[in-house]
């Protein structure tokens, strides 16, 4: 069985943990629900399939069941915690309460450092701006982000991608990219962080449309439309992000940074009206 710090969903966990022991003792969903004191003998079997939700409450019996102890229990609870919180708010908190535990005791937690790289702007803009900016001190890569960043948070925006082997030095002391593009890991916790970056360049976005037309570009379609139309759609823009990643890799040199944003997002209620309507509609200012 993995370490728990390899697990983010405390449902595999503990069907991992019932596999386990069923391999190698005679063991069944019976005697693990007697021993975390549940009535219900198959409770934590439908926990596992997902049809139960254990709750913050009954974790840490759960944790006592399964023989869990100091460092492995709290992670134990706070990855239940992690799973009931409402919002992103609360879910980064338990994710970063989780981290913290782990780094106390100096383990490294699956998804912490691809969280924090979403977590803030800095991070991505910096990854394509450093590199192109050879022997560039803090001071003139903060002057060259059109947002307001200072040298200090610049210094450590590299430090931490030097860290997370996202950026490196090479042999002159100027740093290069590990890798041309970076995609979305399947951590469950990365997503949280991931909205919080939308939202920012969201929010920059908005703020770009003081720029000249020269500088910048954006459409936007008001559409009706069916789910099947919808999931077309959604597959053609994902088709169209992976070709601009294509071309944007091509090169090796870079002029500017740029963000490109893909968004598609629902302006009404789901009607009863079930027929394929388009407005196709195009806006451009």
């Amino acid at each position: 069985m993995k370490e728990i710090v390899e697990y983010t969903d405390y449902r595999k966990f503990i069907q991992d943990y019932y596999d386990e022991r069923k391999r190698c003792s005679v063991f069944s969903w019976h005697a693990f629900a007697q021993k975390a004191g549940f009535s219900s003998d198959v409770y934590l079997k439908y926990v596992c399939e997902g049809k139960k939700n254990l709750s913050v409450g009954s974790a840490g019996s759960v944790a006592n069941a399964m023989g869990l102890v100091g460092f492995e229990y709290d992670y134990f609870v706070l990855m239940v915690s992690y799973a009931h919180a409402k919002n992103d708010a609360a879910k980064r908190a338990a994710f970063e309460e989780r981290c913290a535990l782990a780094q106390a005791h100096k383990v490294r937690v699956l998804g912490s450092e691809e969280f924090d790289y979403y977590k803030s702007w800095k991070n991505s803009v910096i990854r394509e701006l450093a590199p192109h900016m050879p022997g560039a001190k803090p001071l003139e890569i903060a002057r060259a982000c059109k947002q307001k960043i200072s040298a200090a948070e610049v210094s450590e925006t590299l430090d931490f991608l030097v860290k997370a082997k996202l950026l490196k030095k090479d042999k002159s002391g100027n740093f290069v990219q590990t890798d041309k593009a970076i995609m979305m890991g399947n951590v469950d916790a990365v997503p949280v962080a991931a909205r919080d970056l939308q939202r920012q360049m969201g929010e920059f976005a908005i703020q770009s449309l003081d720029l000249p037309l020269s500088e910048r570009m954006m459409s936007g379609l008001t559409l009706g439309l069916t789910e099947r139309a919808y999931e077309r759609i959604r597959k053609e823009l994902d088709d169209c992000c992976r070709r601009v990643i294509a071309i944007a890799t091509e090169e090796n040199e870079t002029d500017r940074v740029y963000r490109l944003n893909f968004q598609l997002f629902p302006m009404s209620e789901h009607l009863k009206n079930k027929s394929e309507t388009v407005l196709n509609k195009e806006e451009r200012r």
